[in-house]
């Protein structure tokens, strides 16, 4: 038992597992398939901006602007679609992933090369790209009257069963999966937050690496525009405001640590659906909205203590295992001892 609990994502499949067995008890129907697969639909967005913030926060960062990022290239490519209905639209998709791109890329540059801390650069940014969406759109929305039909029905298509964005979100899954865990650019996102001094012994530019984990989580949250814009078929100043938060309470409660070099493209993930599953079924069992925030708060905080509580674990088995094999010999010693 204990080692099973050592495994994080188990332990999340288990309690959202759990969870969908409780609440399919008060409502018979919330464990169908075709409501399970609504509800993974539902976190799509979320599963894709998580990716994007465990990448930062894997070097030891945070992105708060996630969140404005996709308030404002959703406005913009929703503003494009209106004005140009004739460009294609795997164009728009790429031009909303570059726009993203280009605005993490500015988090990235005040991190790396101005060296500001990055929670206060991308508060600051976060400010900056909602102020920046409401300019370019005076405040006015863009409604679906305004938008071409295969703009907004593209992710709605259903394949399988499943709508086009949960599989979008499937593909961005595995694709980040790979590029974390097979790649020589995850590798270093690991190392730049678990050791940075080792890792510049490495050869590894840390300050390079976050700059291009943040560049990863705009692109992400500029696909997650256009997704955003699409499934609710409006676009707004204020769309997924306060978001940002859920994708740091996705990774925290995956797994991913808050020092860095720690966590996994499945926990990130099942982090998000565990959150997908709370707030679609407390709205079904009828509970408040407020005492919905107050639930996934604790939620957050248990997940924080957890995580606190296995890296301090961890460095008391290090010191234990250290004070076992006794004091490192000198060089002096080992070779007295060769002798």
């Amino acid at each position: 038992m204990s080692r099973i609990l050592k495994y994080r994502e188990l332990l999340l499949v288990a309690i959202i597992a759990v969870l969908i067995a409780v609440f399919s008890v008060r409502a018979p129907g919330f464990a169908a398939p075709e409501s399970l697969a609504n509800i993974f639909n539902d976190t799509s967005i979320l599963m894709i901006l998580a990716l994007g913030q465990m990448a930062v926060i894997l070097t030891r960062s945070i992105d708060l602007s996630v969140a404005a990022n996709l308030s404002f290239t959703g406005m913009a490519i929703a503003m494009t679609n209106a004005a140009f209905p004739q460009i294609p639209l795997p164009l728009l998709v790429v031009a909303a992933m570059s726009l993203g791109a280009l605005l993490g890329a500015i988090n990235g540059l005040m991190v790396w090369r101005i060296g500001i801390p990055s929670i206060v650069a991308t508060l600051g940014t976060l400010t900056i790209y909602r102020g920046m969406a409401f300019v370019l759109s005076g405040g006015a929305w863009v409604n679906q009257t305004q938008m071409t039909p295969s703009f907004l029905n593209t992710p709605r298509a259903s394949l399988l069963g499943l709508p086009l964005l949960g599989w979008t979100a499937i593909l961005v899954i595995a694709v980040i999966s790979i590029v974390f865990t097979r790649t020589v650019f995850g590798r270093a996102l690991y190392a730049a937050g678990g050791n940075p001094t080792a890792a510049l012994y490495a050869g590894i530019d840390v300050g390079r690496t976050r700059f291009y984990a943040f560049v990863l989580s705009g692109a992400l949250a500029g696909l997650c525009g256009y997704l955003w814009v699409s499934r609710y078929a409006v676009a707004y100043v204020d769309i997924a405001a306060g978001f940002e938060l859920d994708t740091v309470a996705a990774c925290v409660i995956g797994g991913i640590s808050t020092l860095g070099g720690i966590g996994s493209v499945g926990g990130a993930v099942l982090g998000a659906l565990f959150l997908g599953v709370i707030k679609n079924a407390l709205p079904v069992i009828n509970i408040s909205p407020f005492w919905q925030m107050a639930i996934s708060g604790f939620v957050i905080i248990v997940a924080v203590l957890f995580n606190a509580r296995q890296e301090k674990r961890k460095g008391r088995l290090i010191l234990r295992d250290a004070v076992k094999r006794g004091p490192v010999p000198t060089p002096a010693q080992t070779e007295g001892a060769a002798a």
